[in-house]
């Protein structure tokens, strides 16, 4: 039996973020999201880079048998591209993007994968993700520390490990194959709806609405109704069989290409009416409202707006300072008792150590303190992006968790794992070179 794709792709800004940083194809032989990094001037070119570098794969055919290398192939020319523009243009410096791909080979899929965004299957209406997160709280799952329904609200969960950037040459995708079952469902996203919509929601929404496109559609307004906190990119396809033309169910064969990459990579969000979008706006209008009266004259309401003249309140004014400067010193005391009871890694002369507190100071107090060293230098981590991370903070709600982190980023080169052979279960990560021309689904 020979089995096609029929699929469907979306990506939207959020309510939240400026610009969308994610990217996103779909072809007849590609499926890819990249979610990019690097702040407003970069996460957008990094994300576009990987989708233009895997873009040329999905003009033909490809046999099991070379597919992964074909992949590893556009990851290289994705990574080289990227330090090339970075060199060119030093505001790019430390730009990187997620990789998640699946390219198609006869009744194999092959993918790739690096960072956290994420590909799930659903096969007989149940739904399993088949991406490991290469992320700090991942690790933490994986040692026990926590529970999986914990790291889904883990205030570490963004802390990413493993990207395709300018900054870590030596980076290990994870790579696998499976196959193509007719009936299969797969989808590919960004955090920006993993990490908002529970995998239950998803998988109802997947096992409920039949049509590729409503789906993706779905998938997107249910991580806007959840707050749309970050960029939201999904790439959904069900595998058919090639002859299967019936009632509309053949296969997709028009390119999609959507965010960062598309030609309307500004277009606004496309939220419906709802609590979060209302907030989003009430939160814009209150932001406008604060720039007009900073840019207002200084002096409030003179005597002359006052029609009536109001009795001295000075003792009231004592009372009430009194009473202010109580609560202040109270609530000092609780909250910096509380800052003890954190912990972050950070640099101290240039050594990577362990810190009680938070990386702040209150006037000339330091609001934390070194509680152990590890003796490793900053300058030991192999991966600039790692050491960036480090030198920024990385909070831990424990001392043990703060070692376990420290343990992971002295351990930051992980080794390749056997590439396994075609029946093996899939992990996936992809690169970029050229960008594309497209537009996004309607």
């Amino acid at each position: 039996m020979s089995v096609a794709l029929r699929y469907a792709a979306r990506s939207d800004v959020g309510l939240v973020r400026s610009n969308n940083q994610d990217s996103a194809y779909a072809g007849p032989h590609l499926l890819m999201v990249a979610d990019g990094m690097g702040g407003h001037a970069g996460g957008d070119v990094a994300s576009s880079v990987a989708v233009a570098a895997f873009a040329p794969l999905d003009g033909e055919s490809h046999g099991p048998d070379d597919a992964l290398d074909q992949l590893e192939t556009a990851l290289a020319d994705a990574r080289d591209e990227i330090i090339a523009r970075s060199d060119a243009d030093p505001e790019l410096s430390g730009m990187g993007t997620t990789v998640l791909a699946i390219l198609r080979a006869g009744n194999k899929l092959a993918m790739v994968h690096l960072g956290d965004s994420r590909g799930y299957l659903m096969r007989d209406g149940v739904l399993t993700q088949v991406t490991t997160d290469h992320t700090f709280v991942q690790h933490l799952v994986d040692i026990g520390r926590i529970t999986p329904e914990e790291a889904e609200h883990h205030p570490q969960r963004s802390v990413v490990m493993r990207v395709l950037g300018d900054f870590d040459p030596e980076v290990t995708p994870d790579l696998s194959v499976r196959e193509a079952r007719k009936g299969d469902r797969w989808l590919l996203c960004s955090d920006g709806l993993s990490g908002f919509v529970s995998a239950e929601t998803i998988e109802e929404t997947m096992a409920t609405i039949a049509d590729v496109d409503a789906c993706a559609d779905r998938l997107v307004q249910l991580a806007l109704r959840a707050g749309g906190g970050d960029n939201i990119t999904v790439v959904l396809a069900d595998v058919v069989e090639l002859d299967d033309v019936a009632d509309g169910q053949g296969p997709t064969t028009n390119a999609t290409v959507v965010g960062a990459a598309a030609l309307s990579r500004n277009d606004p969000t496309s939220a419906a009416d709802g609590p979060a979008m209302r907030a989003a706006g009430l939160a814009r209008a209150a932001q406008a409202e604060d720039d007009a009266e900073a840019s207002a004259p200084a002096g409030g309401v003179t005597a002359e707006d006052d029609d009536e003249p109001r009795p001295p309140r000075r003792w009231r004014t004592v009372a009430v300072w009194l009473g202010v400067a109580a609560l202040v010193i109270g609530a000092a005391a609780i909250a910096y008792s509380w800052t003890q009871t954190q912990y972050y890694v950070g640099v101290d002369d240039e050594e990577v150590v362990i810190f009680r507190g938070l990386p702040q100071t209150l006037g000339p107090v330091a609001l934390s303190s070194v509680v152990e060293r590890t003796g490793t230098s900053v300058d030991d981590l192999d991966s600039r992006y790692l050491r960036e991370r480090v030198e920024q903070t990385i909070h831990a709600d424990s001392l043990d968790e703060a070692r376990d982190l420290v343990a992971m980023l002295e351990e930051d080169t992980v080794a390749p794992s056997p590439r396994p052979s075609p029946s093996a279960s899939p992990t996936v990560t992809p690169t970029p070179t050229s960008v594309p021309t497209g537009t996004a689904a309607p």
